[in-house]
């Protein structure tokens, strides 16, 4: 991305104009969440300001426009991933409900005593606490494929896990905490070689580049907004048609329903089936503008943009004396996380806050694999497509007066 396009991208996220204790903000979080553009707040402020109103039961006209907004955004988002049909998109709050949707209802149709599960070793605890409730109350096993001196997935230990008994696999398409971008797609495909099916966190994935759920043939795929430019409290659940088709739903509702008497509920089509009670409508409506912003973008410019940062982050990174990476990954998103000397993380957050620089500082929601490294928290810089070169250096030279304040 030329500099003058990443200075138009910036200017789109009103919040990075603003001093943080006096210094310019450097917003280095973005694997916790990214900020906005200016497209998806007027798109709630319109909503609330035009045409808030409850969607899919109600005839007149403000009713008939949210539901249109609503719906238009599912169409949006299927394109986004390359869903078959939007039957197959679930607005549901988060990539952990959405995780937890399957484990309750797909998970509890399919597992029984001795059965197992199979994750890996550097989950977000959102991929790691629901199978170990749904495993725990119906008897199965949670399984766990080792990961290297890289942080990368021990792929022959996968294999070794897979048998008879294995009803599904979850993982991580990237992780949150050391950034690894798994080689998802070879996954699925020895995974459905053994009849398995496969769902893939893609939290972390889909703002750092494009994705398509065909190509993959994964057999469900979660996501949040709120790390994709849009806003929180709303993500995705894609599924396969004839599998959500199977599945009970979640929660018993209004609008999941098509009737219902003392005597017997008659359950809605997909994909209403899962979606009880009113949703979020406004944050349905602010994704479906920033799929439409990163559209405009364009997926070439965004990928070679953050290719670009990240590569100079490492190098910059690895000038500072004393700090370590936690994991070295062949392939990776954004996401450093890092040790500096014998310095706790908080510290390197507190200090790097003084002078307007976000970064993480702690265990990131995901213990074991910073257990799986010998440490209980890092510091960890996050980068998206607003984020600049200029920045990284901003970044190094506080580091450097971390180093100063505490060795």
């Amino acid at each position: 991305m030329t500099e003058k396009r990443i200075i138009e991208v910036r200017e789109d996220f009103p919040i990075l104009r603003q001093l943080v204790h006096g210094k310019p903000l450097t917003y280095l979080d973005n694997a916790a969440t990214t900020q906005k553009p200016r497209t998806v707040i007027d798109a709630l402020v319109k909503y609330y300001s035009e045409f808030n109103s409850n969607i899919h039961r109600g005839v007149h006209e403000l009713s008939q426009r949210a539901t249109g907004a609503y719906e238009d955004s599912r169409e949006k988002m299927r394109l986004f991933v390359n869903a078959r049909s939007e039957t197959e998109i679930i607005f549901v709050r988060g990539a952990t409900e959405a995780i937890n949707l399957v484990a309750q209802s797909y998970g509890n149709s399919v597992l029984g005593a001795g059965d197992e599960v199979i994750i890996s070793g550097m989950e977000h605890h959102a991929n790691i606490v629901p199978w170990q409730l749904v495993c725990e109350a119906r008897g199965a096993r949670l399984r766990v494929i080792r990961l290297t001196e890289r942080g990368e997935l021990d792929l022959d230990h996968f294999e070794s896990l897979l048998s008879p008994r294995t009803k599904l696999v979850s993982i991580v398409h990237a992780s949150n905490a050391i950034g690894t971008v798994n080689p998802v797609k070879h996954v699925i495909a020895r995974a459905h070689a053994s009849g398995v099916p496969v769902l893939i966190d893609g939290a972390q994935a889909v703002a750092h580049f494009e994705t398509d759920v065909r190509d993959l043939d994964c057999d469900f795929y979660v996501l949040s907004g709120h790390k994709l430019y849009g806003p929180t409290g709303i993500g995705v659940l894609y599924g396969k048609k004839e599998l959500l088709e199977r599945m009970p739903p979640y929660q018993g509702g209004g609008d999941m329903i098509r009737s219902v008497t003392f005597e017997k509920s008659v359950y809605n089509e997909l994909p209403y089936k899962f979606e009880a009670g009113t949703p979020h409508i406004e944050g349905v409506i602010g994704l479906g503008a920033a799929l439409d912003y990163l559209q405009g973008i364009g997926w070439p410019l965004i990928v070679e943009h953050e290719r670009d940062l990240l590569q100079y982050a490492l190098a910059r990174l690895r000038e500072v004396p004393g700090l370590r990476f936690i994991a070295d990954p062949c392939e990776r998103v954004g996401v450093l996380s890092f040790m500096l000397d014998d310095i706790h993380p908080h510290d390197i957050g507190t200090v790097l806050d003084q002078e307007g620089i976000a970064i993480r500082a702690g265990h990131h929601c995901a213990q074991p694999v910073l257990e799986r490294f010998g440490v209980n928290a890092t510091a960890r810089a996050s980068l998206a497509l607003y984020n600049t070169r200029g920045e990284i250096d901003r970044l190094i030279d506080a580091l450097l007066m971390v180093r100063e304040v505490f060795t």
